[in-house]
């Protein structure tokens, strides 16, 4: 992900949590914000201490990330996504990660209900 494509500052987390809409599943808890003026998507990851040391959370973090790299092409561009990993994420690979993050992203209604994973961009 490009630099220019991530949620960095903390206004921009608070105000995802107060304006946006949350959608979530027993791994992840995902905020979406619409911003309009947007050309594409923005995402800011939280992984919590409690899930790992941080060779654990980074590995979270790159799976996550390569998930919606992945979906760039599936996700509406005029949106910011907070993405909150739970503790069963931990004990989870790459594909379970990716399967239970399109739940919740079907769930938000900014994936389209269609799309099964055989869509995405296989890199």
């Amino acid at each position: 992900m490009k630099k220019e494509f991530r949620v960095k500052k903390n206004k921009e987390f608070q105000d995802a949590f107060k304006k946006g809409k949350s959608f979530a599943n027993r791994q992840f808890v995902v905020y979406s914000l619409t911003k309009s003026s947007q050309e594409h998507f923005r995402i800011g990851l939280s992984v919590s201490k409690k899930l790992g040391n941080a060779v654990k959370r980074n590995q979270i973090k790159r799976y996550i990330r390569q998930v919606f790299h992945e979906l760039d092409g599936e996700l509406k561009n005029e949106f910011d996504y907070i993405i909150i990993a739970r503790k069963p994420v931990a004990e989870m690979d790459y594909h379970e990660v990716k399967k239970s993050l399109i739940h919740v992203l079907k769930l938000s209604k900014v994936l389209d209900r269609s799309f099964n994973g055989n869509n995405a961009k296989n890199i």
